[in-house]
């Protein structure tokens, strides 16, 4: 016996995507198997970690826990769309310059998470964006060099 499937179409990173999916199969398993975006991590699958971290509809959402059947309509925006579009070259070179990033497997969700954080406009606090990213476990940078990297950004866009 099959499992149930539904047809979504939705945008993934600007573009029009119509598939056939199976009804319980998870938005970061389709955009990584189906569409061979990889960017976003599976990791503890329970919402825990960050790694399946990405936008839907401009909001950053656990890829782990949301079905793909429930983005049917919805635009998608994974680390590929946000990078090849420059809206966070500032970030990468930060997390690069300053080393925040080592094995790279936390580095898409903290990103998108500091993108989120960033696009308020504000300069935050360093505890605001330790507050921002505690849903983003990293095993390798002990977090200081991210948190250095983003005020660092967050410091260089407020003076725009």
């Amino acid at each position: 016996m099959s499992a149930p499937t539904c047809d979504i179409a939705l945008t993934v990173n600007g573009e029009a995507v119509v598939e056939t999916v199976e009804a319980r199969k998870s938005l970061v398993d389709f955009l990584r198997e189906d569409l061979a975006l990889t960017g976003s991590h599976v990791g503890c699958e329970h919402g825990v970690c960050g790694a399946c971290t990405v936008r839907v509809d401009g909001v950053v959402v656990r890829g782990c826990l949301m079905l793909a059947a429930q983005c049917d309509g919805a635009r998608v925006e994974t680390i590929e769309g946000v990078s090849d579009g420059g809206e966070i070259a500032d970030l990468q070179a930060a997390f690069e310059k300053r080393n925040a990033l080592q094995c790279g497997f936390c580095t898409p969700g903290m990103l998108l998470t500091a993108q989120e954080l960033l696009s308020h406009g504000t300069v935050p606090s360093r505890d605001r964006i330790r507050e921002q990213i505690s849903g983003n476990y990293c095993r390798c940078t002990g977090y200081h060099a991210i948190v250095d990297a983003i005020e660092a950004v967050a410091q260089a866009r407020g003076k725009r």
